[in-house]
């Protein structure tokens, strides 16, 4: 794949999900691999737009659309409307989207004084919702599973790279970092560092047609 001018979408960042007026349910998430991921594709000559979740920003690479976002079904009504308007060479979802919500949300702040059972029930998932709107279009999807081991890793990544047709998974793990990117063919590559999968990532999606 040549990536001069072809349009790329990156979700990054994590997302909320509200228990009260004021409290949330999130993660850890820095939004730090989808900001290289665009560095690397403008590097590329793409024309990039980048989704990013609730974190704080510094050194963004310029000449790139940039769409914030805070909440889960904030992220889920923007991604619906862009790819509703606008077709895309690539999708990226780097994104750690939350997978549970508050079976009942509270309207305004729960006290502290007394405990809380909060009981959780599942979320839509954002990568059905691009490949709904998407169409045919080329898409890198994300693995994260920490605690297992690398084998366990790897085979789970193939199965969701095959469960929604994506041309390459990255299967990654944190602490320390590690990811293995996964083609079609089943080819694999690992990395020890965000910035070596910015760059090997393009590097496997070049050699694609």
């Amino acid at each position: 794949m040549n990536f001069k001018n072809k349009k790329i979408l990156i979700t990054a960042g994590p997302t909320w999900v509200p228990i009260d007026s004021v409290r949330v349910i999130s993660n850890i998430a820095s939004g730090q691999t989808g900001i290289l991921l665009a560095r690397e594709a403008l590097r590329r000559g793409a024309k990039v737009t980048l989704f990013l979740g609730p974190v704080s920003i510094c050194c963004l690479p310029g000449r790139m659309r940039l769409v914030r976002f805070t909440f889960f079904r904030e992220l889920m009504d923007k991604i619906r409307k862009e790819l509703r308007n606008i077709r895309y060479d690539l999708i990226i979802h780097s994104a750690a989207v939350s997978d549970f919500k508050p079976k009942r949300k509270a309207g305004s702040k729960l006290s502290s004084a007394k405990g809380l059972r909060l009981e959780l029930k599942p979320l839509p998932k954002i990568i059905d919702c691009i490949k709904r709107y998407a169409g045919g279009h080329k898409t890198v999807i994300f693995k994260l599973e920490p605690g297992v081991s690398e084998t366990t890793l790897i085979s789970r990544a193939k199965l969701a790279r095959d469960k929604y047709n994506a041309e390459i998974v990255v299967a990654n793990q944190p602490d320390p970092y590690r990811a293995f990117i996964i083609d079609k063919q089943d080819t694999i590559k690992k990395v020890g560092s965000k910035e070596g999968l910015a760059k090997g990532l393009f590097e496997a999606l070049g050699k694609r047609k």
